[in-house]
């Protein structure tokens, strides 16, 4: 009779020793090797999907910084008339001598005021008096027979041109010379 133990379950054969085989020593070495390779696999995943971030990041905080460059063009663009009305102001101040002396200072007081607010602010005035003509920043008006002068060189400037933040809000209007026919 077979005896059995409390829990009415007949008793394990003796387990014979195994000897294992080859292949059976190879097999957990392949796995090892499959799962290190797993794991530099999602190591190198999870460097570049991290370095992904990173450029992320970097791209959206210069666009950011761009947008906040340019947000206040439009402000300025619109300042631009006012800047010519004070400089046409002066002008007039200046031509006419009877003028109230201090009314021309305080004009031109306010005109600078304004205009190195404007410049702390990215806005530059467009050299272009004497310079050759340059289509990006000028923009003729008409043509001057001048013998003295080089072709195509800046002879007057009715209205200035001016750059916001390095880029062009507004050409100079320019007379630009020719040579006599």
């Amino acid at each position: 009779m077979i005896k059995s133990d409390k829990s009415g379950a007949a008793p394990a054969p003796e387990q014979e020793e195994k000897i294992p085989t080859e292949a059976q020593e190879a097999a957990p070495e392949q796995g090892c090797e499959e799962l290190a390779a797993q794991v530099a696999e999602l190591n190198d995943r999870a460097l570049r999907q991290a370095a992904e971030l990173e450029n992320y990041k970097k791209r959206t905080e210069r666009e950011k910084a761009e947008f906040f460059k340019r947000a206040n063009e439009g402000l300025v663009k619109e300042l631009l008339p006012v800047m010519d009305n004070l400089e046409r102001a002066l002008a007039a101040a200046k031509e006419n001598s009877q003028s109230d002396q201090t009314l021309l200072q305080g004009v031109e007081m306010v005109h600078a005021e304004l205009l190195k607010t404007l410049s702390r602010h990215g806005l530059e005035p467009v050299e272009a008096m004497g310079q050759l003509f340059d289509p990006e920043l000028h923009e003729a008006m008409m043509q001057q027979e001048d013998p003295e002068q080089e072709e195509n060189t800046v002879l007057a400037e009715a209205q200035k041109g001016y750059t916001f933040e390095g880029r062009l809000l507004r050409p100079a209007m320019v007379v630009v010379s020719r040579k006599p026919s």
